[in-house]
């Protein structure tokens, strides 16, 4: 199948603004886009591309003063399959870990390890191992939170998302990955597209959240916002938690004006 996916930003600067987006489709799906990921700016201003620490290509500009808007288009083939399962997957010993792999054990700016290790030792220690385990904190997660978009914040962190018992995909996300990492599962942040392919409609369209988890020697996907194994994911960038790959770092005040996003299958188009 082959899924559209884009958006369409509006923001409003009081001066020339510098911008990093971390929004364009991740390079691991380079080879299934139908033509090469469209991007305009209004007004147009120069931009260039770099790759960042974890791997992810971010965009870089100076908004003007005024509204600008970045809008972009792209149509990438997918296998239509929805995530997939390993019940047998095994933790990997931290000895045997892959060197890249340990930094994501490790506490972040949202996922305070050090305050929940007690909470997930307490309540998951007699799971078994692996993926019962990462499923089961999936379980919890996903039990505990209320989603409440009128209640997003962007600064609650993984421990305040446990104690408030409320949040977005970001939220459920970040108290997973801590959770996690408590138990010491690799665990890593993850943005990008997912519609509403093969479900009803759950949610006004926007980015969204998820989790990838080193389990079976391999990062394997898990979504503790929706709970389910879904179809279409397109990845955009990965790191240890959103403050890594916020959609717009801003080095100067702005106000978004309009905030548009799509994903849906394109196949007949």
């Amino acid at each position: 199948m082959f899924i559209r996916f884009g958006y369409d930003i509006t923001v409003h600067c009081e001066q020339p603004t510098p911008m990093v987006c971390l929004m364009e489709i991740h390079p691991d799906r380079y080879g299934d886009l139908r033509a090469p990921e469209e991007i305009v700016t209004t007004p147009a201003v120069p931009t260039r591309t770099y790759v960042d620490l974890f791997g992810n290509v971010c965009r870089r500009f100076t908004a003007p003063a005024g509204d600008f808007s970045i809008w972009a288009d792209g149509v990438v083939r997918d296998p239509g399959m929805a995530d997939p399962v390993f019940p047998g997957a095994a933790e990997v010993p931290i000895p045997d870990l892959p060197d890249e792999c340990l930094t994501y054990l490790l506490g972040s700016r949202y996922c305070e390890t050090d305050q929940l290790s007690q909470i997930a030792w307490d309540r998951f220690e007699h799971v078994a191992p692996g993926w019962d385990r990462v499923q089961a904190i999936c379980d919890f997660v996903h039990g505990h939170l209320e989603f409440d978009y009128m209640k997003a914040r962007a600064t609650r962190t993984a421990l305040e998302a446990y104690q408030e018992r409320v949040g977005v995909c970001r939220d459920f996300a970040h108290l997973a990955i801590a959770l996690c990492r408590c138990m010491n599962i690799p665990a890593r942040y993850v943005n990008g597209h997912l519609g509403d392919i093969g479900v009803p409609i759950l949610d006004p369209m926007d980015f969204s959240a998820w989790m990838e988890v080193f389990i079976g020697s391999q990062w394997v996907t898990f979504d503790p916002r929706n709970n389910q194994r879904r179809i279409g994911r397109i990845v955009v960038a990965r790191g240890r938690d959103a403050a890594d790959v916020p959609l717009i770092n801003s080095f100067g005040p702005h106000v978004l004006k309009s905030f548009k996003v799509w994903t849906y299958d394109a196949t007949d188009e």
